[in-house]
């Protein structure tokens, strides 16, 4: 079994550049969260000229909206989200310096490709898992759009947040290359 590498954002390039797809990781620091509804609200601000509501350089985006926790928890269940929902956004946050953003499924190829110009990580963490990967955050709070309700934007603070490079800065897809080596066969 692969070494698990560690991280802790914010992220340079150097901390990323020589992940490969299928490389293990585990995230303890800060990271950001936001579905569909925060990344479009975003998005719209940035149209209008105003800021983020966070500073994105080397930061991680989670594509989560979690449940309500139960009492004396930080967060309820965080599972993943279906990334390809974000991707009409991507490219642009990642411009702007995004390192890292962790979802589930595939990818466009324009979200691949600003990965690779400007340098930048997809991760998955497990589907279906949600209540076990709230066990690694250990404090939530809402930064922004609070009346987004589950789709906020959160902070939230992990510890050992497990999660596998899918698309690395090279441009390499777990996804497509698991499959065809699998179909060889």
């Amino acid at each position: 079994m692969s070494e698990i590498i560690k991280l802790s954002p914010p992220l340079r390039n150097e901390d990323i550049q020589n992940l490969t797809i299928g490389d293990r990781v585990e995230i303890t620091g800060k990271i950001f969260t936001a579905r569909d509804a925060a990344h479009k609200r975003m998005t719209e601000g940035l149209d209008k000229g105003e800021g983020l509501p966070f500073d994105i350089k080397g930061q991680i985006i989670y594509f989560v909206g979690p449940t309500p926790p139960r009492p004396g928890m930080p967060i309820g269940s965080a599972g993943p989200t279906t990334s390809s929902r974000m991707d009409l956004y991507s490219p642009r946050l990642i411009e702007m310096g995004l390192k890292g953003m962790i979802g589930k499924g595939f990818r466009s190829k324009e979200v691949i490709d600003s990965m690779v110009r400007y340098g930048c990580i997809y991760f998955v963490a497990v589907g279906g898992a949600g209540a076990l990967l709230s066990r690694c955050i250990k404090k939530s709070e809402v930064i922004a759009y609070e009346d987004l309700g589950p789709e906020a934007i959160h902070l939230l603070e992990v510890e050992n947040f497990p999660v596998i490079v899918v698309n690395d800065m090279k441009g390499k897809d777990l996804y497509k290359e698991g499959t065809e080596k699998f179909a060889r066969r």
